[in-house]
């Protein structure tokens, strides 16, 4: 276990001395700064409160905190053989599959630090501005408490950010392209909408089964019911399995890859 320890550390290490790394943290921190400050100065009659206001800010930063965790994730393996250093790292007395565990993991690590980061930014410079009066905005149910709903919005995109880094890393490890991954994974999340659009899952019964339509849990929060009739169940099933599958892939093409090509 102590030996593993140190693989994932020195995965953390790769990742937290280069530079773009601290740039795309700097970046959330700073944009979750200025958008409370600029809802500040709007001088809005609507009044929103320290909740309404993180959970404003939160809509954009969380766009940008998924692209930033897809693109590390993207770089994890594919930097790999990249720079040649996948031989290096094999000939050590580590299986491959503790390397690829590793890797998944130091990513997982970056897409929590980057949310805490942007939410705590965020909630703390709320706080500076604004007051937890409920203001006029609507954004959060009378039902809810702003904790509550903030927090529950916060984990149904977190689910979203998973799925787009471990699309992003399975990539990587299949194409051995950091480009190829950021490239598809942001089509992914980009195009997720526009498949919906095109592909209603009430016409179409079986877009029910296919990723794109369950990755937005948000739905579940005012209806018991999400697209073409599915239940949060159901979803959560879609949602496992595609998981699953996309993580087994990823370990098979790695372990039976011949590095010398």
């Amino acid at each position: 276990m102590a030996n593993f320890y140190k693989l994932v550390l020195n995965e953390n290490m790769k990742i937290y001395r280069r530079a773009r790394t601290w740039i795309m943290l700097s970046i959330l921190a700073i944009v979750s700064i200025l958008m409370p400050f600029v809802f500040f100065m709007a001088d809005s009659q609507e009044n929103p409160s320290v909740w309404e206001v993180s959970l404003l800010t939160m809509t954009f930063t969380f766009f940008m905190n998924i692209i930033f965790a897809g693109v590390i994730a993207a770089d994890s393996v594919a930097s790999e053989f990249s720079w040649g250093t996948i031989k290096l790292l094999l000939i050590r007395p580590w299986s491959r599959s503790k390397i690829l565990l590793s890797k998944y993991i130091s990513v997982i690590l970056f897409g929590i630090l980057s949310t805490l980061v942007m939410f705590g930014v965020t909630f703390l410079f709320a706080n500076i501005w604004f007051t937890y009066d409920v203001g006029n905005t609507g954004l959060i149910p009378s039902s809810w408490s702003g904790m509550a709903y903030t927090l529950v919005i916060l984990g149904c995109k977190y689910v979203e950010l998973i799925l787009i880094t471990t699309i992003a890393f399975m990539i990587s490890t299949l194409f051995r392209s950091s480009t190829f991954a950021i490239v598809l994974s942001l089509v992914v999340l980009f195009s997720k909408d526009i498949f919906l659009l095109l592909l209603n899952p009430d016409k179409y019964v079986w877009m029910k089964y296919v990723i794109f339509t369950q990755m937005d849990l948000r739905g579940y929060i005012d209806s018991p019911e999400g697209p073409g009739g599915s239940t949060l169940a159901f979803s959560l099933i879609v949602l496992a399995t595609y998981y699953i599958g996309f993580l087994l892939l990823t370990w098979i093409i790695f372990n039976k890859r011949d590095v010398a090509t």
